[in-house]
């Protein structure tokens, strides 16, 4: 349920796996389309999360998932590995004349069920063809994927920590998220309009403070500074914003097993670039971080602030299946604070 709101200002649907309302990143590319057209405009990484689909806006809108991991340690080149995104070669034996060849037949067929459809569903395929075509065919878009074209030295600042193994019993592990947030900045700096990264897992149940200390913080540390200071270094701040948020906090009160708890009542985002000032805390929590002190925010108003970067106005409304209007976001405004 964390999720939905995060990544779409709305509360989730009676399947909080299912998107009732459009994520932030199918808002993006419907308000603004491709930067670059040989590239999807809305990237997830590596896989899908609850909340990042388009909804009412159309498949057209969802992103596009990496599937490959680039967290995966077998990617890595220490291991003699390669990150490669599924499907980006030609298959053995077929070449760009004959990718033609079987383009032109297929649309052939496709204007036979263009013309039986009412669903929207035959559209949507096509745009999705269309976008996995755009990508084989295009060296440029192949590259942005590739990782290997880093130089090594600049891989080894992200990090290539190895898997955490966290004493909760019910993960398997904290993976070196350091390559994902890489492969994000190369995805942005060649036109991709918006990335999620997703950094899972971050449960603390048992011994919170060792899984902490040993397993997430080194990680996010390395792999968050190397990120804002490659934006700087590229001349990128200005233009990108980064959002690193999680989707509730931990329970003030220690558990049984040395460990927190989910707690909706109060957690934070750190948010960089695209114009913030840097330095600034904004809000607060009593003393035993249960409740809210001063300046309470809301998920919404992150959103609001991002939104406002990208020069999206948030009162425009989109209709649903049913014909009903919404607005991109209910209610929330930018943190003025941050600039």
């Amino acid at each position: 349920a964390g999720d939905q709101i995060l990544f779409t200002g709305y509360p989730p649907g009676r399947n909080p796996n299912e998107n009732v309302y459009p994520s932030c990143g199918s808002i993006v590319a419907k308000q603004l389309g491709h930067l670059n057209p040989e590239l999807p405009p809305y990237v997830m990484i590596p896989r899908h999360l609850p909340g990042v689909e388009s909804a009412y806006l159309g498949k057209k809108y969802s992103p596009f998932y990496t599937q490959a991991d680039p967290a995966n340690k077998a990617t890595w080149p220490q291991t003699g590995g390669k990150f490669e995104v599924p499907n980006f070669e030609l298959t053995n034996g077929l070449d760009f004349n004959r990718l033609d060849s079987r383009r032109g037949l297929l649309n052939g067929f496709d204007s036979i069920r263009r013309d039986i459809d009412n669903t929207g569903n035959a559209e949507a395929m096509d745009k999705f063809q269309q976008q996995a075509l755009d990508i084989v065919t295009s060296p440029k878009a192949r590259d942005a994927f590739n990782l290997d074209a880093e130089p090594m030295k600049l891989r080894e600042r992200y990090g290539f920590m190895p898997q955490y193994n966290a004493p909760t019993p019910d993960r398997c592990g904290v993976p070196s998220w350091s390559q994902r947030i890489l492969l994000a900045r190369r995805l942005v700096e060649a036109g991709v309009r918006l990335v999620t990264v997703d950094l899972r897992w971050w449960d603390t149940h048992v011994k919170g403070y060792e899984t902490m200390r040993d397993g997430f913080l080194p990680r996010w540390d390395q792999a968050y500074t190397a990120l804002l200071t490659d934006l700087e270094e590229r001349g990128l701040m200005d233009r990108v914003m980064v959002v690193a948020w999680g989707e509730f906090g931990r329970t003030p009160k220690v558990n049984k097993t040395g460990g927190r708890d989910h707690y909706p009542g109060v957690f934070s985002a750190a948010l960089s670039g695209g114009g913030i000032q840097g330095g600034a805390v904004v809000g607060s929590s009593d003393s035993k971080g249960a409740l809210p002190k001063e300046r309470p925010l809301h998920p919404q108003d992150v959103l609001a602030t991002m939104y406002r970067h990208l020069g999206i106005d948030t009162k425009i409304n989109y209709t649903d299946f049913a014909g009903r209007p919404h607005p991109v976001l209910p209610f929330g405004e930018p943190i003025e604070e941050l600039f």
